[in-house]
């Protein structure tokens, strides 16, 4: 399976070549195009169970397989102006952020991981996406994507809204940004800091914080 992104960072658009029989399964609405040698299933993958879980972390319900039956070009898409970066995962395991994943071959196990209040990320839910196997992962995000390598001796500080992925070497815990008046005054809200050794990536850009700036800017309705 070849590859190629363009646009990066702000309009990422990756473009999948498959061979006969190849496929790939994406997040439904991610695709922008395929040629005619592409065909497209829509299910609920993993069955009903999975499908919720997978929708309680941030993921659609249903996901979208395209699958060559002569070999052809799919081409994919974030919802939101952004970076997309692949990962060739390696009997490996990554814990995706709400809303990153963009698609991944179908060997891959995606599930829903319930971390109880230390995976609340800013209103992200108290769920996280595990992508397990050996294959070609894409992740997309809001902004660019910026790899970061952490260390034993170097804990790592990110806000919530800024994670797309992390290893599961690493350990993570969430807090407050100094006490509740620095949180409150600094702009700040949750942060993740991170021990161990593995790779965080990270977004340039939070959503979250551009609905803040956006919702005062947006005109009020008239009760008249």
């Amino acid at each position: 399976m070849d590859f190629e992104i363009e646009y990066q960072p702000s309009f990422a658009l990756l473009t999948v070549s498959l061979d006969v029989d190849e496929s790939i399964r994406a997040e439904a609405g991610a695709m922008v195009s395929h040629d005619t040698t592409i065909g497209m299933e829509t299910a609920a993958t993993g069955g009903f169970l999975s499908s919720i879980k997978r929708s309680l972390g941030g993921e659609s319900f249903f996901q979208n397989t395209f699958t060559a039956e002569a070999a052809g070009d799919v081409q994919l898409a974030p919802p939101l102006p952004g970076d997309v970066t692949h990962l060739d995962l390696q009997d490996e395991t990554v814990y995706v952020q709400s809303g990153s994943y963009l698609a991944g071959t179908t060997d891959l196990d995606v599930d829903t991981e319930f971390g109880g209040g230390r995976t609340f990320f800013g209103g992200e839910g108290l769920f996280l996406l595990k992508v397990s196997g050996t294959g070609p992962l894409f992740l997309s995000s809001y902004g660019a994507i910026h790899a970061v390598e952490v260390s034993e001796e170097k804990p790592f500080v990110v806000d919530t809204g800024h994670i797309v992925a992390f290893e599961d070497s690493l350990t993570f815990s969430v807090r407050r940004v100094g006490g509740l008046r620095s949180t409150l005054a600094s702009g700040e809200g949750l942060v993740c800091e991170f021990d161990g050794s593995g790779t965080v990536w990270l977004q340039s850009r939070s959503a979250d914080a551009f609905i803040s700036w956006l919702a005062p800017q947006l005109p009020t309705q008239s009760s008249n």
